[in-house]
């Protein structure tokens, strides 16, 4: 199976090269090429448009950054659906609209090409280990053909439904995200006003019921600091659009999630967007 990865970024990166460590044979493609030198040092071939790595894949990964880099990707010239054959199978690691990911799928059918929609959890670290969970919206024959390269990506692959429910899942996800975020920036804050030493009230939360993947991973860097990010909070302020606009297209109600919408939204603002989602503690401390 040849395999083509398009979006070579802080998650695209370590899963193009394990999916190249795996043996299969890989071709990348990054608008910023010098992005993809890496994985052409370890034995990747590196394409000069997404056209041309479409022609040579029979499965195509993409991983970018919104919607409309998504539609670009597949539908600009010289982009994807301009290399597509049939047979061919599109895999979009993205994090997008989940109404623009149907559509784009229905487009796709009319070029004999199958569409899953695979948004991914776990943050760098999950990409780079090769356990990231990954949630999968569309055909079930398809999804089975392609299991052997998501279990190359994740620990945990499932297939929730078809097309437009891997995306939908997501928004869920980022809901538990943002509000485990802030439940993280909160009870710290806490701590330390209160004389309990930060660092040991997240040790011992992390592993009983009010523990977190947030708590226990993004704790630690708020006690020491470390506002690296391994998701940034622009990227959650874009994601959390999507779970508000699936929450009123559903007539949910989404208190938390509007509260902790608010909050990234005035981290944004206030210059944090490009420091990990940890760095809502900034708005605390």
């Amino acid at each position: 199976m040849k395999v083509g990865y398009i979006g070579i970024g802080i998650m695209g990166r370590p899963m193009a090269g394990n999916l190249l460590k795996a043996g299969y044979a890989l071709s990348v493609f990054n608008r910023t090429r010098a992005r993809c030198e890496p994985l052409r040092e370890l034995g990747a071939g590196v394409c000069d448009t997404a056209a041309q790595l479409t022609a040579q894949s029979d499965v195509v990964f993409m991983n970018v950054t919104d919607t409309s880099d998504v539609e670009e990707i597949l539908f600009s010239p010289l982009g994807v659906a301009e290399g597509a054959h049939k047979g061919l199978i599109v895999v979009d690691n993205s994090t997008i609209s989940p109404h623009a990911t149907q559509d784009f799928a229905q487009r796709l059918a009319g070029l004999g090409v199958a569409y899953l929609d695979a948004p991914v959890s776990g943050g760098d670290v999950g990409a780079q280990k090769g356990t990231l969970s990954i949630m999968v919206g569309g055909d079930k024959a398809v999804f089975d053909r392609c299991l052997p390269l998501f279990n190359v990506l994740g620990s945990k692959v499932t297939h929730v439904g078809p097309v437009g429910m891997g995306q939908t899942c997501k928004a869920c996800n980022q809901l538990f995200c943002a509000l485990h975020m802030l439940a993280c920036c909160e009870g710290i804050a806490l701590a330390g006003k209160a004389g309990l030493d930060p660092a040991v009230m997240v040790d011992v939360v992390s592993s009983g019921a009010g523990g977190s993947w947030a708590l226990a991973n993004l704790g630690p860097k708020i006690v020491a600091d470390d506002m690296a990010p391994g998701f940034m909070i622009d990227l959650l302020c874009k994601d959390l659009n999507y779970t508000a606009e699936l929450g009123e297209n559903h007539e949910a109600s989404m208190s938390g999630t509007a509260l902790a919408k608010k909050l990234f939204e005035n981290a944004q603002a206030k210059g944090l967007g490009r420091l990990g989602t940890q760095g809502l503690w900034e708005l605390f401390k």
